[in-house]
């Protein structure tokens, strides 16, 4: 027997807001997860994105502190459909008042690539493929 990959977890200080902000992304959260302690989308594969509430971590380890703002423990990396899509939607997150730590850009490594980051400042890189030259 071994372990396998089965899920991610993002601790979060607003449920709400961190519900909101995935489901611009494409992440189908059950009606009412807003308000929920532990949250919960099923992922391709039958992988999850799991989302604690603080008070929830604190509740079964005491000592859990948020890390710094500025620091940044995990990331998501989301795959676009085409480089027109990264650029759309970081777009339409920014619009919403997300903020947007790098604007698209056509990186060295071959892709359109950009970051967003999360009502908790966790990064969320978009991506795409760039054409073939």
């Amino acid at each position: 027997m071994s372990p396998r990959f089965d899920a991610i977890g993002l601790v979060v200080s607003d449920m709400a807001a961190s519900v909101a902000f995935y489901r611009r992304l494409g992440f189908a959260f059950p009606e009412g997860a807003e308000e929920l302690p532990h949250a919960e989308a099923e992922l391709p594969g039958g992988l999850r994105l799991m989302l604690d509430g603080e008070e929830t971590v604190k509740s079964f380890n005491p000592g859990w502190q948020p890390p710094s703002p500025n620091a940044s423990r995990a990331s998501l990396a989301l795959r676009c459909d085409g480089p027109a899509e990264v650029d759309a939607v970081y777009e339409e997150l920014v619009g919403a008042g997300y903020h947007g730590e790098l604007k698209p850009w056509d990186a060295v490594w071959g892709q359109r690539y950009a970051v967003v980051h999360d009502p908790d400042g966790n990064g969320v890189d978009l991506f795409a493929p760039l054409p073939a030259q």
